[in-house]
């Protein structure tokens, strides 16, 4: 019945929304996407129904894309079932977003709730990513697991970042952005705060604080329309917490609950210190 959907060209994600719609047992889309890439290997013709799969795409680098060579890096295709079927805490999806100039953000996304942690960078480099995502995950609420990355070099220290995390983390396939969809979703309503083709030159992380507090407050469809934060937390210590650094809940404060929203909706306006 998928081989049947895929050649009727629905995409895995429509593929798994129609089964569940008809009582069908089913997957999840990154377990289609697997097997689609393993018959592509062996020779079969099924990713050819993908969108998009046979334009031609202009690599940024030249003939031949040498960003994610690696040794000793994890592919995506070695990850455990069990992130992508989005049934625990802990796994997460990283990326960095650009303005002009060279200071950019790091993103990191996960997967279950959609929570988002924002970091300024002043540059995308392998050393300042390292050292800023280090600090954005530090003393998570849940233990953080995976961290899925794309094969930009300023994910290269991920060996460091492994040992800071005590976690895994996994690269997707070059060009294949469907496969951190989360992080790439999120992104988009990231944009709304920080529009592209802006210079991220006087953004500070406290402005990135309160962009991530807004987003983890927003209701989300495919969580029931609760939000990140709720579905993140505990709902008992959700009530009585306060959002602080990167839109984190911290500790119970007497008389708080979490910090209001900042009004506007972008940086150059309501997101000023």
């Amino acid at each position: 019945m998928v081989e049947r959907m895929l050649k009727e060209d629905f995409s895995p994600e429509q593929i798994v929304g129609r089964l569940k719609i008809e009582g069908a047992e089913t997957m999840s889309h990154e377990t289609i996407y697997k097997w689609i890439w393993a018959d592509k290997k062996a020779g079969g013709r099924l990713w050819l129904h993908l969108r998009g799969a046979r334009k031609q795409r202009r690599k940024r680098y030249g003939k031949n894309d040498s960003r994610g060579r690696l040794v000793g890096k994890r592919s995506i295709l070695d990850r455990p079932e069990e992130v992508n079927e989005r049934k625990r805490h802990g796994d997460w999806e990283i990326d960095t977003v650009h303005g002009t100039g060279k200071p950019c953000v790091v993103t990191v996304v996960e997967r279950k709730s959609g929570l988002i942690r924002i970091g300024k960078l002043p540059t995308a480099g392998s050393k300042e990513t390292l050292e800023r995502t280090s600090q954005i995950l530090a003393g998570e609420h849940h233990r953080v697991r995976t961290i899925t990355a794309d094969n930009g070099t300023e994910f290269h220290c991920f060996r460091e970042l492994e040992a800071r995390l005590s976690a895994e983390v996994y690269f997707a396939t070059p060009h294949h952005a469907w496969e951190r969809a989360t992080n790439e979703n999120t992104n988009g309503l990231l944009r709304q705060y920080l529009p592209r083709g802006t210079s991220f030159e006087n953004l500070t992380q406290k402005q990135c604080d309160k962009i991530a507090e807004r987003l983890n407050n927003r209701p989300r469809r495919r969580l029931g329309f609760r939000t990140p934060n709720e579905d993140y937390y505990i709902k008992e210590q959700f009530d009585r917490c306060w959002a602080a650094s990167c839109g984190k809940l911290c500790a119970p404060v007497l008389g708080s609950g979490p910090t209001a929203p900042p009004s506007g909706s972008n940086i150059n306006g309501a997101l000023q210190n």
